[in-house]
């Protein structure tokens, strides 16, 4: 399993503000922070945003912070929005394509293995990945310090 690289960008958006709740955070700091490609992480906020995953405040003092609290947001719901499919085969979206997809049962196997992968990320929080996380707040805290 492999998830994309927006996938990748969401959840160190989500990391970052929920280690930095005391200001709004912008898209340029955690880009350079991450050295990742600002243009990309807009359309990871985005949709975070439309989700209301996050929250953003336009104009000059805008920024973005967490849409809800950070022990609230599960990172199942992050991968959710960002992920169109987290696991299929083509057969499972064109069963012409394949001559066995009529007696296959390779579908129902994935189908139970990505209903597994995702109740593990559902029961991990945002919060449980930053909370007593002293190394990861520091380097998300010095970045904040040099900007």
């Amino acid at each position: 399993m492999r998830l994309s690289l927006h996938s990748d960008y969401a959840l160190r958006l989500m990391m970052h503000l929920a280690i930095n709740t005391e200001k709004l955070v912008t898209i340029t700091e955690v880009a350079e922070r991450y050295s990742i490609s600002r243009n990309h992480l807009m359309k990871v906020a985005n949709v975070l945003g439309r989700s209301g995953l996050v929250e953003t405040v336009r104009g000059r003092s805008g920024g973005m912070r967490l849409g809800r609290p950070a022990d609230q947001i599960k990172v199942g719901d992050v991968i959710r929005e960002t992920e169109n499919e987290i696991m299929t085969l083509d057969c499972t979206t064109d069963e012409s394509s394949c001559l066995i997809s009529p007696s296959c049962r390779l579908a129902s196997v994935l189908d139970k293995a990505t209903a597994a992968f995702m109740a593990v990320l559902d029961e991990c929080s945002v919060d449980d990945l930053v909370s007593d996380n002293a190394g990861l707040q520091a380097l998300i805290q010095i970045e904040m310090l040099e900007l």
